[in-house]
Order: C-alpha cells, then structure tokens, then sequence
C-alpha cells in the first residue's frame, strides 16, 4: 500500500467533528471520523527501535491482510499515512462491524455458555494457523453481525509457519488469562473451560 504524506493542516481538517476512542499521555490516538471510518496514529516512543525499521502501522496493514486472506474477519485498511511529526504515522481503515465481546457481554440475557465454543474455535484456529496474537482479549475481538467472530486492533501479531507450539499457546493462553483477571471478569467468564479446551488441544 502507497504511504501518502498527512501535513497537520489536513489532519487537522480530517479529525473535525471526530470522535476520540483512545488516548495516552501523548494525546488521541484512535478517532473515529464523521463518515464512520477510523483513524489510527502510530507514535515512535523510542529513537532506536525496531519500529524504525518497520513500524507497528505498517504492522498493523499486513497483518489485516494476512488475516483477510485466511478468512479472519478483520477491519479494511484504506489509507497509510506519515505524518508531519517525525516518527509518526497514521492508519485511516473500515472497521468491522458488530460488537466486541466485552460489550456483548454486558447486555442482558447474554450467556457465556453459548458463545464459548464459537470463542474456543477462534483462538484454536488461530493457533493452528500460526498466529499468536498477544493482545488477545475480550475487547479486540469482534461478534459481526452474521454472529462471526473477528480481530481488530491487530498490530500486535506475530504470523510462524507451523501451527503454535505448546509454550507459545500457553503463553497466549496465560494473556488472556490476565486480562479476565485485571478486568475482574473472573466470577462471570468460563475461564477454566477456555483454559483446558485449548491446552488440551
């Protein structure tokens, strides 16, 4: 994908009217346009970092890519951007449809018991596949409106050729783990069925 040049002038045209989704100590980073799409800004924290030589936005575009051709729903990437900042960049993408499963699983008459095994076979099938995704939680993970699921937020992602080995699940496994865990989910999510339906398999 083309990277286009995005002076502050036109970034500040495009995010009139936005509205802002996430933000750190630097400022917004994730808003979400008028006409419904999402612009994502990609920082450089550190001078000498891998992220000079690739960075986490490009990451961010070949990963969707990589999980569109394996049939994962995921977000559409339309623009790559560099900005007039140095060190910054921008991702202007579709996003998916639907609801993540933590804002599904706040309405009422939800039950974990019916959308564990499709969320088994997610993270199974992404194992197989070869893909350890270290952000894998509750909130990246989207129920679209055919009852799919899919991944957003998809930077950090790391694609092996064989399916993933047992430390690697584990270590994804124990991710997920303390997300429920520092989101106080414990008493309501199946945790330990996920745990022993994907360790077993």
């Amino acid at each position: 994908m083309q990277c286009l040049r995005l002076s502050k002038a036109a970034l500040n045209q495009m995010i009139v009217g936005a509205k802002v989704l996430e933000a750190d100590s630097y400022g917004a980073k994730v808003y979400m346009l008028q006409d419904g799409k999402i612009l994502k800004l990609f920082r450089r924290k550190r001078w000498f970092s891998s992220a000079l030589l690739r960075p986490y936005s490009k990451r961010f575009i070949d990963n969707a890519a990589k999980l569109e051709k394996l049939g994962v729903p995921t977000l559409k990437v339309t623009h790559f951007y560099t900005l007039d900042k140095p060190g910054m960049t921008a991702v202007l993408y579709r996003p998916l449809p639907g609801e993540t499963l933590r804002q599904r699983a706040r309405q009422p008459g939800f039950s974990w018991q019916q959308q564990l095994p499709a969320l088994i076979e997610l993270v199974r099938s992404l194992h197989q596949s070869g893909i350890y995704f270290r952000s894998l939680h509750l909130g990246n993970i989207v129920v679209t409106p055919e009852e799919k699921l899919g991944l957003i937020d998809v930077a950090d992602m790391r694609f092996f050729k064989a399916p993933l080995s047992e430390r690697l699940i584990k270590r994804n496994v124990q991710h997920f783990s303390s997300y429920i865990k520092r989101e106080n989910l414990g008493d309501e999510f199946p945790l330990q069925a996920l745990e022993q339906a994907l360790l077993a398999a």
